[in-house]
């Protein structure tokens, strides 16, 4: 980790700062590096942040069977583990009612009708819900009234620059260093 600032004392703090949300919201073992830029004088912070790998999206016919009765017209999906269960009944109640979802048991539920389309429905995406956790801590680092959110992410570094005045040049290019050099693993 680095925290670039021309007051040693306000670095150290941010680190600090850093270091304290990133282990209150449970991140330092899913990340591998990060770069902070921050100077009070020009009121800008940049923060670049590279994500650790994480396991593919699981998608329903992973983790469930989607068989189609014919005779009774419904899909049962009979659920293999029951881990994503929860996953499972978000992504279902986004296409469809509560009521059209009938759930027998817990390792089993049925719809009306040929379903058998959802199994490529992806019910899990731990690299999205990482992210989605870096951005949380993102939005809780930056200085209070740096609502001005220039967002340079790419696939594996969330980068933000945020300031409250225009948002210069010379800040998204140290924001453009940053990536570079997480990705080279400086």
């Amino acid at each position: 980790m680095l925290v670039e600032c021309y007051d040693e004392r306000g670095a150290e703090v941010y680190e600090i700062i850093i270091k304290q949300i990133f282990q209150d919201l449970v991140l330092s073992s899913s990340v591998d590096d990060l770069k902070a830029y921050v100077n009070p004088d020009d009121p800008v912070f940049v923060l670049a942040i590279k994500m650790r790998k994480t396991s593919n999206a699981i998608k329903f016919e992973d983790v469930a069977n989607l068989i189609y009765d014919k005779q009774n017209d419904v899909t049962r999906i009979l659920i293999d583990n029951e881990n994503y269960l929860p996953h499972i009944l978000k992504e279902l109640w986004k296409q469809f009612s509560r009521e059209e979802i009938y759930q027998p048991n817990r390792y089993q539920l049925e719809i009306g009708g040929d379903h058998t389309d959802l199994k490529t429905i992806i019910v899990d995406d731990p690299h999205s819900n990482l992210q989605r956790r870096i951005y949380d801590a993102i939005f809780r680092i930056l200085p209070e009234g740096f609502k001005i959110i220039k967002d340079l992410s790419t696939e594996n570094i969330v980068t933000v620059v945020a300031t409250d005045e225009l948002i210069k040049d010379a800040w998204i290019e140290k924001a453009n260093e940053f990536i570079d050099e997480l990705n080279k693993g400086m």
